[in-house]
């Protein structure tokens, strides 16, 4: 008896070249987390797509504000409130410096508006960041 795999939840395999070197520092980074490399890569890869994004955003936000342009009457949705310190209970990935946070490690988790995602920054991310609104 064979068994259906419906197309649209296979994950997709994706090839790749890297120089030796970064081959060698994923595996030990790899290692160091107790995951796979293809797990490594994939959530990575995964974060820092929203970064880029994040990026984007808060350089429209910044454009508006120097060019006196109108400013949101509220905050979106999944707009950050405040961060709560936590120790984690799975490994994740810092939505700032993109670090890999292994699991049991301090760490920050927003808390947002309505749903949606909610990014983790490594302390020293949240340290800068209340650098940065202090100054």
């Amino acid at each position: 008896m064979m068994c259906h795999v419906d197309d649209d939840r296979k994950e997709r395999v994706l090839h790749t070249r890297v120089p030796e070197k970064l081959e060698n520092e994923l595996k030990e980074r790899a290692a160091e987390l107790g995951v796979s490399v293809s797990n490594l890569v994939r959530n990575v890869l995964t974060h820092a797509f929203g970064l880029v994004g994040d990026v984007v955003a808060d350089g429209a936000r910044v454009a508006r504000a120097a060019t006196g342009g109108p400013r949101p009457a509220a905050s979106p949705p999944g707009a950050v409130i405040g961060w709560q310190q936590l120790v984690l209970q799975k490994n994740a990935v810092c939505q700032q410096c993109n670090d890999i946070l292994p699991r049991g490690r301090d760490a920050a988790i927003a808390i947002t508006e309505g749903h949606g995602p909610r990014p983790i920054l490594c302390l020293r991310c949240l340290e800068d960041l209340r650098k940065r609104e202090e100054a």
